[in-house]
This record gives C-alpha cells, sequence and structure tokens, in this order.
C-alpha cells in the first residue's frame, strides 16, 4: 500500500522551529506543491495559546515555568514538552470535501487508534474536541487553515512529566486531568516508536476513506 501523506519524524525541537518548516510547506502547498505532510515531533517545553480574546487557561501568566507562544490554531492554552508526540498534517483539505468537523473526527480517530493497537481503550466526549480515557485527557487536537490547507494538528501525551499541565486550564477545561500513554500502563512508550505507528495509522484511515463504500456513503450523507 503505498503512503498518501508523506511522514517525516524530526526529533525534538524548539515550537519556533517547527511552526517555521509548517509555513513554508504551507506556503508551498498554495502554490501548487501536490505533495501533503504529516510532520512528528517533540518540542522543548512550551505553553502555546490559540487564537481567543479569553485567555484566562493561562491563569497568571507571569508564574509559569515556560514560555508562552500565541498562535493561529483554534483553541485554548495547552503544554508541549519532551514525551508528548505532536503531528503537524500540512494537507489539502480537499481529502475531507474541507470538512473540519470530518477532518478533526479523523485525526481523533488516529489516535484512538494508536491507543487501542498499545492495550489502551480511548475514546471521545460528547461535545469535547479531543482525546479520552475515560474521563481523562490524552490528546488534545487545534488546527489552523489557510487557503484549506491545514497547519497545526495534534498533541498526544505518550510518557514523561505531566507536572506542566497543573499550572494551565488544559484547553479551558476547569478541573480536567490529563494523562499519557505510560501513566496509563500502555506498551511500548517510545515518542519515536508511536510517531512511526501514527503516520502508518493515518495512511490506513486515509485509504479506507479512499474505498469506493466510504465514497459513497459520505456523498448519500451530504459529506
Amino acid at each position: 500500500m503505498g503512503m498518501r501523506i508523506n511522514p517525516r519524524w524530526l526529533g525534538r525541537l524548539s515550537y519556533e522551529e517547527g511552526l517555521s518548516i509548517q509555513e513554508s510547506l504551507v506556503r508551498e502547498k498554495i502554490r501548487g506543491s501536490v505533495t501533503d505532510h504529516l510532520l512528528l515531533l517533540e518540542h522543548e517545553p512550551v505553553y502555546t495559546m490559540g487564537r481567543t480574546r479569553d485567555e484566562s487557561s493561562l491563569r497568571e501568566e507571569i508564574t509559569l515555568p515556560y514560555p508562552v507562544h500565541r498562535t493561529n490554531r483554534g483553541g485554548q492554552a495547552t503544554y508541549h514538552g519532551p514525551g508528548q508526540l505532536v503531528g503537524y498534517p500540512v494537507l489539502d483539505l480537499g481529502l475531507f470535501d474541507r470538512d473540519l468537523h470530518a477532518y478533526l473526527r479523523f485525526l481523533e480517530e488516529v489516535l484512538i487508534t494508536l491507543l487501542s493497537r498499545r492495550g489502551i481503550t480511548a475514546g471521545r466526549l460528547e461535545g469535547k474536541t479531543g482525546v479520552w480515557v475515560s474521563d481523562r485527557k490524552i490528546a488534545s487536537l487545534g488546527v489552523g487553515v489557510r487557503r484549506w490547507v491545514s497547519m497545526h494538528g495534534f498533541a498526544i501525551n505518550i510518557c514523561g512529566n505531566m507536572t506542566p499541565f497543573n499550572h494551565i486550564t488544559p484547553c479551558g477545561l476547569p478541573g480536567v486531568s490529563m494523562t499519557s500513554l505510560e501513566a496509563e500502563g500502555g506498551k511500548d512508550v517510545s515518542v519515536e516508536s508511536c510517531a512511526r505507528e501514527v503516520a502508518n495509522i493515518f495512511n490506513e484511515l486515509l485509504h479506507q476513506r479512499d474505498s469506493p463504500a466510504e465514497a459513497q456513503r459520505r456523498g448519500e450523507n451530504g459529506a
């Protein structure tokens, strides 16, 4: 089975480096590049804030242990750092009929499938974006779009220190408990090994969307 998306493991980068790579690829896509990308990486410790006037989820910014980067994704405050797998798909959203809700549900399904294969039962909570293990949040989503080309994407907690989340209100959800693959007893908690599997799952699920039966179903549902 051929790759639909070009996956790249970038290792650990600063948030600014990751953003710069994304922006370069988005410009290429807007200029007509036919290649779609999935950037997979870890970030140096950083808090990010989406495009919103309400920044209360940062709490007291001056007391935060790591810098804050304001960015053009959707959503409230979150933390990125070592032990967390970050995925930035840069792709033509025509693949999802320019339906942002369908795209977000697809990203969630990729991560739910990863967790299932690592022995963790995860799913969605009604009315909330992201992936959950019972009432504990394990993955967050926040996307940006330029001329129907996607950027930003998802972050799933694999292992390591979770205490930086305690300094903010993650995703603007008071009382939310953040968890990780490691904390849930998952198998093989290497970020890089999870990145390789996410790349495979991403392409597997895209090929399923390309199947005649799935295309017909989307047409019948008006998607």
